[in-house]
């Protein structure tokens, strides 16, 4: 498992470590913010295109080849701008990096579930979650100072080396696991598993934490410096909220394992949890900034591990692949929509309605968690329930 764990750091340290860095860079090749822009984009739109389709590869083939795949192709996709260092293949190494995240990140959650046993899948989730939230700590502070000590090239050169000894290390370490015979899937076949509430509930909970956590990420430190704070208590409110989910994932996926809470539970409160914080957030001050963001960890540290074990739980294993690539699909739409959604509300009003809108988009969807549970919980009588 543990070359799993790596491969989940090694696509969060990536994704943050980078995203972090473009706008300290000195050099010549992020020039404007539209750059700026493109290049964040760019790594979020491959990504969003190409997570089921690698996904559904995953099933078809076998996990494992496209997880090595995927690692070979984030070191070679790093090393290319490492070597090359010229603005233009910036652009091709940005996107290869998403390209290749896009194979490897939905392949190592469905090898996750497939080499662990049903009653230990939310352990197991849990811990690969706390090494991804680990990667997205670190990946700002290492990034930050590699591009301080030698530019771009140098945080890409590191890059290469940990996606070539994590592809080194998976190809000794994980077992060759055969892909399963299935029946013949159609279009309407596809369709009506999305559709499924088995489906749909735990992504979009799933959506909706990623949703909460880029924006505290990305608003909170704003709101801190609105408020007259400096940068180091905004960057301890982000490492309060990383932190924070990475302590409560594993938590929470072993108290799933046993029986001391359900899917259903852990889903709402976890969902309730990150409306609170998100409601915190717009209280002012210091106060505000560090307890919204301590809420925000841990209702996304609840949410995440529960989301991915009920859908491995919901999911035949021949098509674990494709469902894990259609689940970070959704994860990634949460992770653009939900700073967008701030960000459009913040421009009409403030920053504070921009949290208060999500948050109660957010409330909304745990509201409607604790319906369908006491619906599924209410006795049955003649046929309806009582």
């Amino acid at each position: 498992m543990w070359p799993l764990y790596a491969a989940g750091f090694t696509t969060a340290f990536g994704a943050h470590g980078i995203a972090a860095s473009l706008g300290s860079d000195t050099g010549d090749a992020v020039t404007s913010l539209l750059v700026l822009g493109g290049l964040l984009a760019l790594y979020d739109g491959a990504e969003v295109l190409l997570k089921p389709v690698f996904g559904t590869l995953a099933d078809r083939i076998g996990a494992r080849p496209v997880l090595l795949g995927g690692l070979v192709a984030f070191a070679a996709a790093s090393a290319l701008y490492a070597m090359a260092d010229s603005p233009g293949w910036l652009w091709a190494a940005r996107l290869g990096q998403g390209a290749a995240a896009s194979a490897f990140s939905p392949s190592a959650s469905a090898l996750v579930a497939r080499l662990n046993p049903a009653a230990k899948h939310g352990r197991a989730f849990g811990t690969y979650g706390f090494y991804k939230s680990i990667g997205y700590t670190l990946g700002p502070l290492l990034g930050g100072v590699l591009v301080w000590a030698g530019g771009l090239r140098l945080l890409f050169a590191v890059l290469a080396v940990l996606g070539a000894a994590v592809a080194v290390w998976a190809a000794l370490a994980v077992p060759v696991v055969a892909p399963l015979p299935k029946n013949r899937q159609t279009v309407l076949d596809l369709a009506r598993r999305l559709a499924d509430p088995a489906f749909l509930a735990p992504t979009a909970a799933l959506a909706a934490a990623t949703a909460a956590l880029s924006v505290g990420v990305g608003f909170l430190p704003v709101s801190g410096r609105v408020a007259g704070l400096g940068t180091v208590a905004t960057g301890a409110a982000v490492s309060v909220l990383a932190g924070c989910a990475a302590v409560v994932q594993p938590r929470a996926g072993r108290a799933l394992d046993a029986g001391q809470l359900t899917t259903r539970s852990g889903l709402a409160a976890g969902l309730s949890v990150t409306a609170a914080g998100l409601a915190c957030a717009m209280l002012p001050g210091l106060t505000g900034v560090l307890v919204g963001a301590a809420l925000i960890g841990v209702g996304t540290g609840l949410i995440t591990p529960l989301g991915f074990a009920a859908l491995a739980a919901s999911t035949p294993q021949e098509r674990l692949g494709q469902t894990m690539g259609a689940a970070e699909l959704g994860r990634e739409l949460g992770d653009a929509g939900g700073p967008l959604l701030v960000a459009a509300v913040a421009s009409l009003a403030t920053l504070t309605y921009g949290f208060g809108v999500l948050a109660a988009v957010i409330g909304m969807g745990a509201v409607v968690a604790v319906a369908r549970r006491r619906s599924a919980s209410a006795p049955v009588r003649d046929g309806k329930a009582s």
